[in-house]
């Protein structure tokens, strides 16, 4: 079994940050770090001492690393300021261990264990998530597991969770310490019991540890902020650690996977459904048939509704599945129809503001003597948010060539089914508030809302900025509902953008009818399109002249284009970007994912005295050696068809009990099962085969 590795972060805020500026405040940013290499970095959040930066990151780590960083700085302020250090054993699953050698345990827990201080008071917050495989007590051959968290004198169990080996707990444990419990040698145990109704309790296993996740204590690496007041950083850590079996051991649940999607939407919680949802998109787009896999789904969720007014209104596997296939497909899209406007907001800075109750005159440039009134701000306001609404919307109904054609036939397709469904004269609109909905609400206006997070800016806006977003936001989204609901909300205020928002009605139905004007035998066309520019930047050209030591003028510094299609480079303007040569090597492998020539592996170190750096051999085919193979997870990555499908196996194998609850009420058996029965039934029979696989003697790691 081969060996993956993923880390999944969100740095979410900071919170009472020591100030750097002389003016009392701070520009804070924060980088993060494996194994000291720089692998990204959030905006700049200016004048700040409470940042929020709400960045998501998605990591593909080698093994064996040892420490994860994050490193709060500020904008003026040389060197590092403050610093969150993780080790390795902080993110991973936790095996059980036994009190006894007599003691049955197997199974493992995922926790996450941190140190909470507010004023002089210390909290220690376990947040006991979930556990997998424990090992049977009852007769019916299941668990009614609880846990319980032991500091020192202190303990606190969670709820019991009734006849399961696979429990989900997402509960957060919380005792109160004095500051003299806090010690180097203290640990926090975690004991996993069934409970019994009659008779003593059963032990299932318990883990020591002393590991930190949640609100991070910050400490300080220089003395110049030794006054102790040195703030917290909010973070979210999560390492998933798999062991990848070969393609064929797969392929029989990959057959059901049609199948069992109905399954699957009742095994996941709604926390884990958008993580379902991106990983089935990128099977199916690495198969060649997202388009069928969506239809799929939004046929279900369409026949299933009886009134229009809530079709993909929840958060559905529907619903989630379109939301990632946009952005995988439509990233580059976007960034073509948006970013001139967003940029052009950005640089204009403009004071804007319609509600009565928030207008500041203070913060309006006065003219002359003149001091502008209420009025005038409000009418100036209406002016540039009329001028920018317009610009976006005729953006995007002018953008309907440069809509990838994969996405087009997806929403000819949604279209289809909602005509079918409600084909009455009085749900005229409804096939168009479908489509809309995903593209307008779904897409557009939270690109608009926060243009860092979708990579059309590298900061975040400032407050007068943002404020202009937010605004421009709530806009679009009303185009996005044809101004059905205008005049129905509380912000009446908005009243003046209602004009341009009927206007433009029209012009969007319009648009969306020529957007689902495609052929459908289009068919599933590669993600990049010709001519695409995948990444461009500095990186250094040197020219191969067989194995020797290279000089310190061997090589050049040159501007790389790489596209779909070709990969050139010139003298051109200056470009940087964190991790950059983890990134260049993470954008030629997605353009090379159809190269059947590629080699399976390659040298990363040089070529010195007959031998590679990296493994010490005189072999010219490669080595697997990947040392800084640190690479930012990017939805345009190769699609790893054995990784997604591991993750999915995972989500049946945690909610194994559900799907035989499913089964018993249906009474099937799986020897005796006629055509379209016993979905739950087939699809235990494959989740057993996996883990006995999983578990056979000799299977260990490569």
């Amino acid at each position: 079994m081969a060996k993956n590795t993923s880390l999944y972060f969100r740095i979410v805020e900071g919170r009472n940050l020591p100030a750097k500026d002389v003016s009392g405040t701070s520009d804070p940013y924060c980088i993060v770090k494996v194994d000291n290499e720089v692998v990204a970095r959030t905006a700049t959040v200016w004048k700040n001492l409470n940042p929020f930066w709400g960045e998501e990151y998605t990591l593909h780590l080698p093994m064996g690393f040892h420490t994860l960083s994050f490193q709060v700085m500020d904008e003026d302020t040389i060197g590092l300021c403050l610093l969150v250090c993780l080790t390795l054993d902080t993110l991973f699953w936790v095996n059980l261990t036994r009190v006894n050698p007599d003691e049955e345990v197997q199974g493992e827990i995922h926790l996450s264990v941190g140190l909470l201080k507010v004023a002089e008071k210390i909290t220690l917050q376990c947040e006991v998530i979930e556990a997998r495989d424990l090992a049977p007590r009852d007769i019916s051959g299941t668990s009614d597991p609880f846990a319980r968290v032991i500091f020192n004198n202190h303990s606190a169990e969670t709820t019991i969770i009734k006849k399961t080996r696979f429990p989900h707990w997402g509960e957060t444990l919380e005792l109160e310490l004095d500051q003299e419990e806090l010690s180097e040698e203290g640990t926090v145990t975690v004991e996993v019991w069934d409970w019994d109704m009659v008779g003593k309790n059963d032990f299932l296993g318990k883990v020591r540890m002393r590991v930190l996740s949640g609100w991070f204590r910050l400490f300080c690496v220089f003395s110049f902020a030794s006054s102790g007041k040195l703030g917290a950083l909010r973070l979210k850590v999560r390492l998933v650690e798999d062991r990848i079996l070969p393609s064929m051991y797969y392929q029989p649940l990959i057959d059901r996977l049609v199948d069992a999607l109905t399954m699957l939407e009742e095994v996941t919680t709604v926390e884990s459904r958008q993580d379902v949802a991106m990983t089935l998109v990128k099977i199916y787009l690495g198969q060649g048939l997202v388009v069928p896999f969506l239809d799929y789904l939004n046929t279900r969720e369409v026949n299933h509704t009886t009134d229009p007014n809530t079709l993909f209104r929840s958060n559905s596997l529907a619903s989630k599945a379109m939301e990632q296939f946009m952005k995988a497909v439509g990233m580059l899209y976007l960034h073509e129809v948006l970013k001139p406007i967003i940029n052009r907001i950005f640089d204009e800075k403009k004071y804007i503001e319609l509600d009565p109750c928030k207008i500041d005159l203070n913060q309006v440039t006065v003219a002359g003597l003149h001091m502008l009134s209420e009025a005038e701000v409000r009418d100036s306001s209406v002016e540039m948010l009329q001028g920018y609404l317009t610009s976006i919307i005729e953006s995007i109904v002018g953008s309907i060539d440069q809509c990838p054609p994969v996405m087009r036939v997806a929403f000819k397709q949604l279209h289809k089914r909602v005509e079918e469904q409600f084909a009455e004269p009085e749900n005229e609109d409804v096939k168009y508030l479908a489509i809309s909905g995903f593209f307008f609400l779904r897409f557009f206006a939270p690109a608009i809302l926060t243009p860092k997070l979708f990579q059309l800016r590298d900061q975040h806006a400032d407050t007068r900025t943002s404020r202009t977003l937010l605004l421009l936001a709530k806009a679009l989204q009303s185009v996005g509902n044809l101004g059905l609901q205008l005049g129905h909300g509380k912000e009446q205020w908005m009243a003046p953008l209602h004009p341009i928002i009927l206007r433009s009605v029209a012009s969007v139905k319009d648009f969306l009818d020529k957007l689902i004007d495609i052929d459908h035998d289009i068919g599933n066309r590669a993600v990049f399109m010709p001519s695409v520019t995948v990444k461009e930047g500095y990186l250094h050209k040197h020219k191969a002249e067989g194995p020797q030591l290279l000089s310190r003028f061997a090589f050049k510094k040159r501007y790389f284009w790489l596209t779909s299609e070709t990969l050139s480079y010139a003298k051109t303007p200056d470009w940087q970007n964190v991790n950059e040569l983890n990134q260049w090597l993470s954008a030629i492998r997605k353009v090379s994912i159809y190269n059947e020539r590629m080699l399976p592996s390659f040298h990363p170190g040089a070529h010195r005295s007959g031998k590679w750096t990296c493994c010490l051999q005189a072999d010219l085919t490669g080595c697997s050696r990947t040392h800084s193979a640190v690479t930012l997870g990017d939805w345009s990555d190769p699609l790893d068809p054995d990784v997604e499908t591991q993750t999915i196996y995972k989500q049946f194998l945690q909610g194994r009990d559900k799907l035989r609850s499913v089964e018993d009420s249906a009474g099937c058996n799986v020897q005796h099962l006629k055509p379209g029965q016993g979905v739950a039934a087939r699809l235990l029979a494959v989740i057993e085969d996996l883990e006995q696989t999983r578990h056979r003697p000799g299977s260990t790691n490569v």
